[in-house]
């Protein structure tokens, strides 16, 4: 193979990369294969059986600025916008300090898929036998050859099976992490068919729940989890994605292809739960514009500030702690294809088992949560296995005390801690640290992500804030959701005009545009990362023979960042026990729901509307303020 002829032009601040021609020699067999946006070829040499690479062909070809024409460009600062918060004084808005993304036009046709598969051709090397995946406990590894071709088999399967699946259809997916899960993300909504993954320990009630919001006409669990969909109604009925049937599916030798499907970037990718503001799940509609403006953003700033990377430094590998039906683990498996880099996967968390593949596969980039950082600092388990690989720690779910950070700091001199806030409603990142100087300011979420703005606003007032006061933190821009799904009310009541996403967090911008979450007003419990809605367990609670009234608030905890602490009022003649409430709620609720704690008292403290006043029960058990995290 002659290697490919690529014309590199020097920008200011980014080089890109254009693909001009590959040549191939002695080729055996070679077929050309169609998604229904893009066609590939994949051919074998005489040397192989094995495929020897792949090349992707955007059909018809992409526009010129697909081809990365995301030039960096500085965003310019009005006299009225201070250069150093970002904050500007006429529309007491704050903008992005970031570099602006140039985005695709929105009138064109796009998918998240195209536009992920597309940047695997800027890859400088040859990627067709490196692994994507690569799964921690049995080592089984998927390469992006087979990845890629997994895709365009089960796209067509799918359109083969179900003739009547088509663009605008909702897929409902039960299944933890597994090899089979990305390549069916990326075949559904390749098909423009909307993916939306749930929590496969979710109780039966939760799983119903989300399903008649989604209301899909096709289903794919596994076989430990099948059960909790028996009994619903789904058209086109639920495939095993741990049967033999599927990985038929994945592996077909397709001969014809499908007509292709066009997909706008307006129409929705995909379905992710949410608690929201308030009250029970909800799932956030994400369309594929704002997955395609996340990647784009990822992609350009992968190298922020450091536009001539040593190429000396090891291929990026991640390890997954979290689950991709999170709104976390989805858009960071989108960003590692995107990046073409290797995900190193588990079906469920264990401490141990990240240690050993952390080593095993010199893993360089882990996503986390702060209870996983504050382990790795007082483990001694993390002493027995080598993790100088480890370059980054990304952060998210909940804020990281500064006195975490320096201890994590000493014992990993090498590895750097980027944090960062989002929401499922902004499809994750909304700000974030980039870089070593920025990681050094404690205790923020950094600043604001490329082509975001945000208000900070009075929630008695409504007016809007400078740097340094406090007040609900509002965002717009091109990741935020479009709604939620078959509830308009819940949409309304999150969008302010204009666009604006009301986040219900307490939150203020420092003078040099840094973000600070103070608390949160929408009063959801954070637990290792995951969103428990109090009212959700305080409606089961009253639900109890033996409970005249409750309430719930985060309790802090070192190890899960908050826990869900009960407060009860039993009922006359009543001796209900804390481990008899504690069970009665377990039985109802997925593990990360679970009341931990419970309190017993006299009476609920509201105010005149009733409204529950959990800052005077937080008083009674934290009376030095201590539930700030």
């Amino acid at each position: 193979m002659v290697k490919p002829q690529i014309k590199k032009e020097k920008r200011k601040h980014k080089k890109v990369v254009t693909l001009r021609q590959y040549t191939f020699f002695k080729v055996k067999t070679s077929h050309t294969y169609s998604l229904p946006s893009l066609s590939f070829l994949v051919f074998t040499t005489k040397n192989t059986k094995r495929v020897s690479f792949l090349l992707y062909l955007q059909s018809p070809p992409l526009p010129h600025h697909h081809h990365i024409s995301m030039a960096t460009e500085t965003n310019l600062h009005p006299s009225s916008v201070d250069p150093k918060s970002g904050f500007c004084y006429k529309t007491k808005t704050y903008q992005s300090l970031r570099p602006k993304i140039p985005l695709p036009p929105p009138s064109q046709p796009l998918s998240i898929t195209d536009f992920t598969l597309s940047q695997l051709l800027k890859s400088p090397t040859p990627i067709s036998n490196k692994a994507v995946l690569i799964e921690a406990t049995t080592g089984r590894r998927v390469s992006y050859g087979e990845f890629l071709s997994q895709v365009h088999s089960l796209t067509s399967s799918l359109k083969t099976r179900f003739p009547s699946l088509s663009k605008g259809h909702v897929a409902f997916i039960l299944s933890p992490t597994s090899l089979h899960v990305p390549v069916l993300y990326f075949s559904l909504m390749a098909l423009g068919v909307t993916i939306s993954p749930a929590n496969p320990i979710g109780s039966d009630s939760e799983v119903a729940h989300q399903v008649r919001l989604c209301n899909p006409v096709v289903s794919f669990a596994t076989s430990a989890t099948v059960k909790k969909l028996s009994r619903l109604n789904i058209p086109l009925g639920t495939v095993l994605l741990d049967s033999p049937e599927f990985d038929s599916m994945i592996n077909a030798k397709v001969a014809s292809t499908h007509r292709r499907v066009e997909i706008a970037q307006s129409d929705s990718a995909a379905i992710l739960y949410s608690s929201g503001t308030t009250g029970r799940v909800k799932g956030v509609i994400l369309t594929h514009r704002n997955l395609i403006a996340l990647i784009a953003g990822f992609v350009q700033l992968r190298h922020f500030g450091d536009p001539d990377p040593d190429p000396n430094e090891p291929e990026p590998v991640s390890f997954f702690t979290l689950p991709l039906f999170h709104v976390f683990g989805f858009m960071m498996a989108v960003r590692s294809v995107a990046h073409a880099e290797t995900m190193v996967i588990v079906e469920r968390f264990d401490f141990e088992t990240m240690l050993r593949a952390v080593e095993k596969y010199r893993a360089t980039y882990i996503p986390v949560s702060p209870p996983l950082v504050v382990a790795l600092v007082k483990s001694d388990l993390a002493k027995k296995y080598d993790l100088g690989s480890l370059r980054m720690l990304a952060c998210g779910g909940a804020p990281l005390g500064k006195e975490v950070t320096l201890k994590f700091n000493a014992k990993f001199p090498n590895t750097e801690i980027v944090q960062g806030y989002g929401l499922t409603e902004t499809g994750g990142g909304a700000t974030r640290t980039l870089g070593p100087e920025e990681s050094l300011r404690y205790g923020s979420a950094g600043r604001l992500a490329e082509n975001m703005e945000a208000k900070i606003v009075d929630p008695e007032t409504g007016e809007a804030l400078p740097p340094g006061q406090r007040g609900e933190l509002w965002l717009r821009g091109p990741t935020v959701m479009k709604g939620y799904v078959g509830d308009d009310k819940a949409t309304a009541e999150t969008f302010a005009s204009e666009g604006w996403l009301k986040t219900g967090d307490l939150c203020y911008f420092d003078s040099e545009g840094f973000l600070f979450i103070v608390d949160r007003l929408k009063e959801l419990i954070k637990y290792k990362a995951y969103q428990v809605p109090p009212v959700e367990l305080e409606h089961l609670l009253h639900s109890h023979p033996e409970i005249a009234d409750a309430a719930v608030i985060p309790y802090p905890d070192e190890e899960a960042g908050q826990i869900p602490m009960a407060f009860v009022v039993r009922k006359p003649g009543s001796n209900v026990t804390e481990a008899q409430v504690i069970d009665f709620i377990a039985k109802q609720v997925a593990p990360y729901k679970k009341v931990r704690r419970v309190s017993f008292i006299n009476s609920i403290p509201k105010n005149p509307s009733g409204k529950i006043l959990r800052r005077e029960l937080v008083a009674l058990v934290l009376p030095s303020g201590a539930s700030r995290l």
